[in-house]
């Protein structure tokens, strides 16, 4: 949570609570906060830390007095009169009530009987229900509140919009709709990679490098950030926003997300869960074994130098058997896979008597007349090719793909 509040580069105050306890120790916590780069006011820091009893209520005015100070310092405020924005924090399908979405109110506010828009659909608000589930007719900006009367349940982090008349926002929300496809292609889009930061470096738009440091041991993990802290970056910092030793694990990824940042795995690999967020969300995750090549990496990223590397890989074999030759189709060369796959995509060598006579890729598959996609070892199968190129009974032809080299 500290991670997240600073890479985002929001005001933290830390409410330290449980403070009635005999064993209570409230500048034990102040200590172990430092850690965090947290360092409480009364000790020459800049972060406000209330002690407090949510059981008593001790402090809790203090706590108060200081979210409001420090909001006044910060002047964060929000107009009433402004127009309404909402963020979904939470919804679900209820069997009583239907869909119910629990919003914070940002800008303007939200009353009952508004027209309310989210998501690409809209509807009627027909209650609001308070964080004391207490019915109530208004929200104001930074009121937490549960709504009644969206038609589907909205997703979580999606921005609720008012409108004054139905025509409106059914015209918002339509507009909405057919926009989500490119909406959600350009998300696509902004990958979180190596490759991403280093043409945002090489344009002049990386402003700060984040980076996310797992390793396996202690000992690793301090070696990797005593060498990156060397490493000289004036145009571009780096920071490193979170490091410990383990799995790489969806926090963090989703870490990653919210800062833009990239993980560095080090012996470390990532669990099930993370691999499936990081590929949801487009984020990288680099794995490696030596430290030197995860301080080359940095250094080509911030200097926008970062290129991804390509491999070349054999798939599959195949020998040429027999030639036949069709009106429609021209000419085909009849078969036999010896070795791994052929794809209808695969690019191919044509070898003779071992020397590559040509290089080209199959325009068609087939299997007794039938376009297919793929052909496995053991099969026959008809492969037709540019015909300008002079094939023979007894070539051979080699498969391959070209992919982006991994970092292991």
């Amino acid at each position: 949570a500290i991670n997240h509040a600073q890479a985002a580069d929001i005001p933290i105050i830390v409410a330290i609570n449980k403070t009635d306890l005999p064993d209570a120790n409230v500048d034990r916590v102040k200590e172990e906060l430092t850690k965090h780069n947290l360092v409480s006011e009364d000790w020459g820091g800049s972060t406000v830390m209330v002690p407090i009893s949510a059981k008593t209520g001790d402090g809790i005015s203090d706590l108060l007095a200081m979210v409001a100070l420090v909001a006044e310092l910060q002047d964060l405020k929000s107009s009433i009169s402004a127009s309404t924005n909402a963020v979904v924090i939470e919804a679900k399908l209820s069997s009583k009530k239907g869909p119910l979405a629990s919003i914070i109110v940002k800008t303007g506010s939200l009353i009952v009987g508004d027209y309310i828009a989210v998501d690409g659909f809209y509807g009627k608000l027909r209650a609001i229900l308070n964080d004391k589930n207490e019915r109530v007719k208004t929200l104001s900006p930074g009121d937490p509140g549960e709504i009644l009367g969206l038609p589907k349940v909205p997703s979580p982090g999606s921005i609720l919009t008012t409108f004054k008349s139905e025509k409106e926002c059914r015209a918002y929300a339509a507009s909405a709709a057919a926009n989500s496809k490119y909406q959600d292609t350009s998300h696509q889009k902004m990958s979180v990679s190596l490759e991403a930061l280093s043409n945002q470096a090489e344009e002049g738009q990386l402003r700060q490098l984040n980076l996310i440091i797992k390793a396996d041991v202690q000992g690793s993990l301090e070696a990797i950030k005593s060498s990156i802290e060397k490493i000289e970056s004036q145009d571009i910092p780096i920071k490193i926003i979170h490091s410990s030793t383990g799995s790489i694990n969806e926090t963090d990824v989703l870490l990653a997300k919210a800062s833009g940042g990239i993980i560095f795995g080090f012996n470390s690999t990532a669990t099930n869960e993370a691999k499936k967020v990081a590929e949801t969300e487009n984020i990288s995750i680099k794995s490696y074994k030596i430290i030197y090549e995860i301080l080359e990496d940095i250094e080509r990223v911030i200097h926008g130098l970062y290129k991804p590397e390509f491999v070349e890989e054999e798939t599959g074999q195949a020998e040429i058997r027999q030639l036949f030759s069709f009106s429609k189709v021209g000419l085909i060369a009849g078969s036999y896979v010896t070795k791994g796959t052929i794809s209808q995509k695969s690019s191919i060598r044509i070898l003779r008597n071992k020397n590559v006579i040509a290089e080209t890729k199959i325009s068609s598959l087939k299997r007794f007349k039938e376009d297919v996609k793929l052909v496995k070892e053991g099969y026959e199968c008809g492969i037709v090719i540019d015909d300008t190129i002079e094939i023979k009974e007894g070539d051979i032809v080699v498969a391959y793909k070209i992919s982006q080299k991994k970092v292991t």
